[in-house]
Order: structure tokens, then C-alpha cells, then sequence
């Protein structure tokens, strides 16, 4: 059993203790049957917080071949950023639904320039998995 294979569990809350029972008692009830996410709209909005946190959407060789093969995007984004932020900001900017969001820290790389040695700039990469039929229009042509 995998772990995405879940059953469905139970709840079980506690009622009010009576005057002529001496512990609480323990009711079960199942999960209620509400729409699956896969069917929630997602609008697109004005979002001026957008523009704080993404830098740019990154376009390498590597980012090219995920969108198109695995829907997934990069973005370079704020070193402040968080998960949820990202994720709000992309559903709102671009109005797509987004599954979850990859988070990572880019160290910068070492360079030489003659015998003075520097580091460029590292920055914070965020990948944005979006479900199948959704796609975001990363280059205009």
C-alpha cells in the first residue's frame, strides 16, 4: 500500500458527557463526500503581490523539457518566498490551478576573472507542478 493509497478514515469526536454516563462517548462518522479538487475553478485576478515575489519564469533547456513532458515550470522567486505564497500568486497571476510547489535555495557559482576569484549570485527556484491539461504561457512567440 503506497502512500497516496490511503482508505478512507474515519472521524471520531467526542459528545457531551451526560449525567448518567460516566465517560464520554465516541461517535463515528465517515468523511463527507464533497467534490474532488480536480473540479474547483480557479480565476484569474489582478495580483500586485505577484510581481514582489516571482523575479522571472526561468527558460533553460531543462525547464523547457519538463513544462512540455511533466507540466512542470521554474520560476526564479524572492529569497523571502514561501510555498504557499508561490502557489497562491502563480493560481491568481495565470489562473491555474496548481498541484504543490518545489521549493529550492541555487548556490551561486564560483568565477574566475584573471587571478581575482568572485562568486555570482545564487537565488531561490521555485518548481510548480500544474495538473495534466493546464499549461502556462511562459514564452510569447
Amino acid at each position: 500500500m503506497g502512500l497516496f493509497n490511503r482508505k478512507k478514515e474515519q472521524k471520531t469526536e467526542l459528545v457531551k458527557k451526560s449525567a448518567r454516563q460516566e465517560s464520554p462517548v465516541k461517535v463515528a462518522r465517515e468523511k463527507s463526500d464533497k467534490p474532488a479538487v480536480a473540479n474547483r475553478k480557479v480565476i484569474k485576478k489582478e495580483f500586485t503581490e505577484a510581481y514582489r515575489l516571482l523575479r522571472r519564469p526561468l527558460v533553460t533547456e531543462k525547464s523547457v523539457n519538463l513544462s512540455s513532458l511533466q507540466n512542470q515550470y521554474s520560476f526564479a522567486v524572492a529569497p523571502e518566498a514561501s510555498k504557499n505564497e508561490v502557489k497562491k500568486v502563480i493560481q491568481d497571476l495565470y489562473g491555474v490551478r496548481v498541484l504543490r510547489v518545489n521549493i529550492l535555495n541555487t548556490k551561486g557559482k564560483k568565477r574566475r576573472v584573471g587571478r581575482h576569484e568572485g562568486f555570482k549570485p545564487g537565488f531561490k527556484k521555485a518548481i510548480v507542478f500544474l495538473p495534466e491539461g493546464e499549461k502556462i504561457e511562459v514564452i510569447s512567440r
